[in-house]
């Protein structure tokens, strides 16, 4: 996932499609399309656009899995070995998320694990990767806002809305 990206790669018909789906996650292609007022053909391109990027199994809650605890791991490494540090922290399954940090730490993972024992066992194979420095481990105690997009979706929306309204109110120059 590229975090610094000028392109939105989701327009407001999209977002509108995105929010019809939270609204109602097993809407079909037709319905959604019927409730959008968007040809099916319209839907199901987008859909699949969008499921490109393998965004759906963000609503996999990991204590779904069996893994109730969450961590966070900061990670310092030898900026050479940067690729084989990725490597190595991808083949880890309990890592699920890695961001490249400016500054003191390098690098933060989001960590999963079956309990404290588990989650000693991982930051364990976390810091003898190669190229690691240095680890420090923070159990996450509490998710006090859980991941969202609706209000970005909704802003992307409304402003497609504004611009077709906009567009609709104008007085025709023919």
């Amino acid at each position: 996932m590229n975090i610094v990206n000028s392109d939105p790669a989701v327009d407001a018909t999209d977002a509108r499609i995105l929010l019809a789906l939270a609204d109602e996650p097993r809407a079909t292609v037709l319905a959604l399309a019927q409730r959008l007022e968007l040809s099916r053909n319209t839907v199901q391109a987008r859909l699949a656009k969008l499921d490109h990027g393998g965004s759906r199994e963000r609503w996999i809650e990991p204590r779904a899995l069996g893994y109730p605890l969450t961590a966070f791991v900061t990670i310092r490494v030898d900026q050479h070995r940067l690729t084989e540090v990725s490597d190595a922290l991808a083949a880890i399954p309990e890592v699920v998320e890695v961001f490249g940090l400016s500054g003191e730490p390098d690098l933060l993972a989001r960590v999963v694990a079956v309990d404290a024992e588990d989650l000693y066992r991982v930051a364990g194979q976390i810091l003898a990767g190669p190229g690691v420095e240095r680890t420090s481990t923070a159990l996450a105690m509490r998710e006090l806002v859980p991941h969202r997009l609706t209000p970005l979706l909704q802003r992307i929306a409304g402003a497609g809305q504004s611009r077709r309204s906009a567009a609709r109110s104008r007085p025709s120059s023919r």
